[in-house]
């Protein structure tokens, strides 16, 4: 496994953690090219606890973060300090990111997420709960929030904010939802899917894949085994193909014309 991005999301990246918060982690890790072509090719995502880490393939990456999927989305737009790696392949995903996105998948794909929290809330009742189930309850109302801002503000602006600006104002609408407020999230998400419907968004209709595919090639070459990747990179510099199986070279020797045979006497 190569290690290409990798760094700390979460509640630690949005200033939203407190004591006792999780520290999630998520990357993007290469697989070695040839092992794709084996009987058994390499696991697309790699799920650890203790630490809470998450790592995706490249190539299942791209399909996350071309689909808008939030948790991908943000890896390539955390503050400096939240990233433990950043090789070249990373810094060149990070200067890509903007064509990853598309207005109709990153209003899907952060509604869509928000209103997972929101039926999440719908079934925990009226407030009268434990402690600890009160504690996961705001804590669903945050990520609620959060992700209609975030989305907003994406769709809106084609900027992605990682670090809230206010986030004591996302602390203290978890905890009133948590209190039994369930009106206000209701009322937040239901005034999100108005905002996206009136908002003329500068994402285009389409991320572009051309040049996600452009930058996984490259990781694929650049993790050939070494012999493999000296010559594809020799053939890149010449631009030159491979002979046909078949064919016959241009250097080939012609063969002898064939001349009449003088009749015996």
């Amino acid at each position: 496994m190569h290690l290409l991005l990798s760094g700390i999301v979460g509640s630690v990246a949005y200033g939203l953690s407190g004591p006792g918060s999780d520290i999630d982690r998520i990357g993007v890790f290469a697989a070695p090219t040839a092992a794709f072509h084996g009987l058994h090719p390499p696991r697309e995502s790699v799920v650890t606890t203790n630490p809470d880490t998450t790592r995706h393939e490249a190539a299942k990456y791209l399909r996350l973060a071309l689909g808008g999927n939030p948790t991908a989305t943000e890896l390539m737009w955390l503050p400096d300090d939240c990233y433990e790696t950043r090789t070249e392949f990373g810094e060149r995903l990070i200067g890509i990111r903007s064509a990853l996105l598309s207005a109709p998948r990153v209003r899907d794909a952060y509604l869509g997420y928000a209103g997972q929290q929101f039926r999440k809330l719908e079934s925990r009742g009226n407030g009268t709960f434990s402690a600890d189930t009160r504690r996961r309850t705001a804590k669903h109302a945050r990520h609620l929030a959060r992700l209609v801002h975030q989305g907003r503000l994406l769709y809106a602006t084609g900027v992605l904010e990682i670090r809230l600006a206010h986030p004591e104002w996302f602390r203290a609408f978890g905890e009133r939802v948590a209190g039994g407020e369930l009106d206000e999230a209701r009322t937040l998400l239901a005034e999100a899917e108005q905002d996206f419907d009136r908002t003329r968004s500068p994402l285009p209709d389409r991320p572009d894949e051309a040049t996600a595919e452009r930058w996984l090639l490259d990781v694929r070459a650049a993790h050939l085994p070494p012999a493999l990747s000296r010559e594809s990179q020799r053939r890149g510099a010449r631009g030159a193909r491979p002979p046909e199986t078949g064919s016959i070279s241009s250097t080939s020797t012609p063969p002898k014309p064939i001349t009449d045979q003088p009749t015996p006497s």
